[in-house]
């Protein structure tokens, strides 16, 4: 067993570096393979790395160090050799609800500005750099103010809500968003069907114009989504921009007084460059950049709580006329009520509009409709005057005529064709009494009775019968209400 033990020892003495160099040719017929896995996950992270050079943190820091050294945010860019030219745009990204109370609207705006500063230029691979707010108080910004805006906020949550870009060449843009309640004139002539222009100012507020130019970028007003608006009882029409100049006139006030003033010329000279230098501060053209946006008023709040209720008012008053004229409670109550409804619907209405001292539309309607219930009212009242005094007329004058008549049968008994006739003839003088007005002749008054039996009622002269009224309500009331409501919603929608 020695010889082959020993054998085998020495085989494996000899084999020894030809297992060596196998297991070195499998170790390198496998490493190929596994890089190759290796090399085929990181294809894409290396094909990024060679397209886009990695660019480490402290570059960014030395060209933002490098910008800011020696830079004063207190000047404007191309201070004393031109107009540093402001490109302004806006998207909106809501508007509303709109106050006709205070005249104010509401709206929610990204409002970005745009301009070159040649001492923010750097060499880089990078082309621009995207900061966020800690850079904006370290650069100069300009002191845009919206000239028109009651309250600004804008908006902290969870941080600022500003941006800051950096080109290579010099340009810095510069987004925040704002939250702005801004005034808004409403003219309130043809309310509820109005329409308004509610305008949106900004300038500078101490570059004037040959300091800061504003300019409208390509697409300079944009606007979200208007599905989620809140308007309410506005709807979305348009808008426009444009560009004016407004003149300054304090500072020629001031100096009309530097002028007047006799201390500031005779006592000492640096008050009075003081004060001219005061002068030149408020003295300039100022560019204002405005958008307007164009509203028009939806009718259906005010169809629904105001100009339907109205109108079945007046209509409901009407009802009287079918009612008969001795049923004084029902008619009464009926036309008081609608007399006091419509003065409560008149209140109602005023409630959503500021105190104006001009009629509106609504103000029209609501005061021709209480016109209609009223004389409604007034109508019944007249026709109970008349046809109850003509009753108790009627009544005394029977009662007196049968008096005379017995008066005078018993004191002539022998006279009676002659006693009849006179009572006869004064009978109808009785009637012309009770039936014309007292003190008053037929032809010259307009007599509303059943007859006049003078002769003063000539023929082809109209005659009003009394107990006919409500006959001719029933016609000329909702006959005069039809045609005042063609005239008004014609006037008022298409003229």
């Amino acid at each position: 067993m020695k010889p082959l033990f020993a054998r085998a020892a020495r085989g494996k003495a000899t084999m020894s570096p030809w297992m060596l160099f196998a297991m070195l040719g499998f170790c390198v017929a496998l490493g190929p393979g596994k890089q190759e896995e290796e090399d085929y996950e990181d294809v894409p992270i290396n094909k990024t790395w060679v397209l886009s050079p990695k660019v480490y943190e402290s570059d960014v820091t030395m060209i933002l160090n490098k910008l800011l050294q020696g830079y004063d945010n207190k000047l404007r860019p191309d201070i004393g050799v031109r107009p540093t030219v402001i490109e302004t745009a806006v998207y909106v990204n809501s508007i509303g609800p709109v106050d006709p109370i205070n005249m104010e609207y509401t709206i929610d705006i990204f409002f970005a500005q745009t301009w070159y500063d040649s001492r923010l230029k750097f060499n880089s691979s990078m082309k621009l750099l995207m900061l966020n707010s800690n850079m904006v108080g370290k650069i100069w910004i300009p002191d845009t103010f919206f000239r028109n805006s009651r309250k600004s906020d804008a908006h902290w949550i969870t941080t600022p809500n500003r941006l800051l870009r950096l080109w290579s060449n010099g340009r810095v843009m510069y987004t925040l968003r704002l939250t702005i309640n801004a005034e808004c004139y409403l003219k309130l002539h043809n309310f509820p069907m109005d329409e308004h222009s509610c305008p949106l100012e900004f300038s500078s507020y101490g570059y004037p114009r040959n300091e800061i130019l504003y300019r409208w970028q390509r697409r300079a007003v944009e606007v979200a989504d208007q599905r989620y608006w809140r308007l309410y009882q506005f709807a979305f029409v348009g808008m426009r921009n444009t560009t004016d100049v407004a003149h300054t006139q304090s500072g020629r006030k001031l100096q009309i007084r530097c002028l007047i003033s006799q201390d500031l010329l005779y006592r000492t000279l640096p008050k009075l460059i003081k004060h001219f230098r005061i002068i030149v501060l408020f003295l300039g053209e100022y560019v204002i950049m405005t958008i307007f946006f164009d509203l028009s008023r939806r009718m259906g709040y005010f169809t629904i709580q105001t100009y339907i209720p109205c109108s079945m008012i007046v209509v409901l008053s009407w009802v009287s006329f079918w009612i008969n004229k001795d049923a004084v409670p029902a008619r009464t109550s009926l036309g008081i009520t609608t007399v006091l409804t419509m003065t409560t619907l008149s209140t109602i209405s005023r409630k959503s509009l500021p105190k104006v001292s001009y009629v509106t539309a609504m103000d029209l309607f609501v005061s021709v409709c209480f016109i209609f219930t009223f004389a409604a009212l007034m109508e019944y009242g007249t026709l109970h005057y008349f046809t109850s005094n003509r009753q108790t007329k009627k009544a005394k004058a029977n009662n007196h005529a049968q008096q005379k008549t017995s008066s005078m049968v018993s004191i002539h008994p022998g006279m009676s064709l002659l006693q009849m006739n006179n009572i006869m003839h004064y009978h109808d003088e009785d009637d012309y009494a009770y039936d014309c007005l007292d003190g008053k002749d037929c032809t010259s008054f307009f007599c509303c009775f059943d007859d006049c039996r003078s002769g003063a009622w000539r023929e082809n002269r109209m005659h009003v019968r009394v107990s006919k009224i409500d006959s001719y309500s029933r016609i000329f009331f909702p006959t005069a209400f039809g045609l005042f409501n063609l005239v008004y919603w014609i006037g008022y929608l298409y003229l």
